[in-house]
């Protein structure tokens, strides 16, 4: 995909349950599933918080999807959200400005 000013992507934005920790198989579990998602359509993902500390509240994925009913399927089979240890919202995101990439 290449962006444009107009292009249209999903964002979904991960909240952790407080109370609740995720093993290592179930992050691990939920990579191979963006991964996989990844490889059908553009994705980019990241957490809020340090990797270093592993004080992880949450996260942000900006992906494609043909509608809001699509995205949010997306979002929902995501096995972290599945089993409960973050929830999240899905909203459609409009690129309006794109910055030119610079060269050195």
């Amino acid at each position: 995909m290449i962006l444009t000013e107009g292009s249209i992507l999903f964002a979904r934005i991960d909240y952790k349950i407080e109370g609740r920790q995720e093993t290592e198989r179930d992050a691990l579990d939920s990579m191979e599933y963006l991964q996989n998602i990844a490889r059908e359509r553009y994705l980019m993902a990241g957490i809020f918080g340090s990797m270093e500390t592993e004080s992880v509240d949450g996260a942000m994925i900006l992906f494609e999807a043909k509608d809001l009913e699509e995205a949010s399927e997306i979002a929902q089979n995501d096995p972290v959200i599945q089993r409960g240890f973050y929830r999240c919202e899905v909203h459609q995101w409009n690129l309006m400005l794109l910055s030119e990439k610079e060269t050195h």
